[in-house]
């Protein structure tokens, strides 16, 4: 079923919901479009060290970045240790750790993204620039209806905060989580099931928001609900990809991005209209 943009996949039949849990990079921020592209060819130099990037190195590269979107860094990096290790390029005294490797990939994206930082500071950017079309829309329209609203972000903790109050989202959020040192201290799956033990939920109460697999697996797995946001960061409008990938993943509706935000919110409240 369709209602305009918003592509339905399965009902939800729930007037409401008292938790939603959003990702932020992709969903809500666009202050670290391109990160697949940095990510890719860091992987690439750390793999490949002196030898020519094969067809197949790449490929398993792009398969990863693609399966992993929106895990943490330092689960994407030991992933990249192991990839390290298969392709044998590389010896192994010279293989760093997770830690190494996150510090490498972070130092590279932070150089767009404190340019459109600086940018924004002195105006030379504006915030609906830099996020995903509708998202404050969306945001408040969820408020209003006394939503209680989270993030919970695979970036650095200290970074999706700062990026969040720049923005002017943080004021919307009870609580913003992002990643820690270790998969231990900090996971979305850790936040989730932390989130039903302490409210005492069921999982239905709950929607998830997000442009990747890994939230929407997770409400599947804990009986929530979920928004799969299949937005085009670079050039707007609908990632066929990114629709396809969160349609495999499960997820309950699909949108290129919020520009229906109040007829979203009216959906998810009120229910389809009553000639569907």
């Amino acid at each position: 079923m369709r209602l305009g943009d918003i592509e339905i996949v399965r009902d939800l039949r729930k007037t409401g919901f008292e938790y939603v849990l959003f990702d932020f990079d992709g969903t809500i921020s666009l202050l670290r479009e391109g990160w697949q592209a940095v990510m890719q060819s860091m992987m690439a130099e750390m793999i490949c060290g002196n030898e020519t990037l094969s067809n197949k190195v790449n490929k398993r590269i792009l398969d990863f970045i693609n399966k992993t979107t929106g895990y943490q860094t330092i689960v994407q990096m030991e992933g990249l240790v192991e990839l390290v290790r298969e392709f044998q390029n590389i010896s192994e005294d010279e293989i760093l750790d997770a830690q190494g490797y996150r510090k490498i990939y972070n130092d590279a994206l932070m150089l767009p993204v404190n340019l459109r930082l600086e940018k924004l500071a002195k105006g030379e950017l504006t915030k609906e620039k830099m996020y995903v079309k509708g998202a404050r829309e969306f945001v408040e329209g969820l408020a209003a209806k006394g939503a209680n609203l989270y993030i919970f972000s695979g970036t650095n903790e200290e970074d999706v905060q700062t990026e969040a109050e720049v923005l002017g989202f943080a004021q919307y959020f009870k609580r913003i989580w992002g990643a820690l040192q270790t998969i231990e201290e900090y996971s979305k799956e850790k936040v989730l099931k932390e989130l039903i033990e302490e409210h005492g939920l069921e999982g239905p109460e709950i929607l998830i928001v997000g442009d990747g697999p890994v939230e929407i697996q997770l409400a599947r797995q804990y009986a929530c609900k979920s928004i799969g946001v299949a937005s085009d960061e670079a050039k707007g409008g609908l990632d066929e990809i990114k629709r396809d990938r969160l349609w495999d993943a499960g997820a309950d509706i699909i949108v290129p991005d919020f520009k229906c935000a109040d007829e979203l919110v009216k959906y998810l409240f009120e229910g389809p209209p009553a000639s569907e």
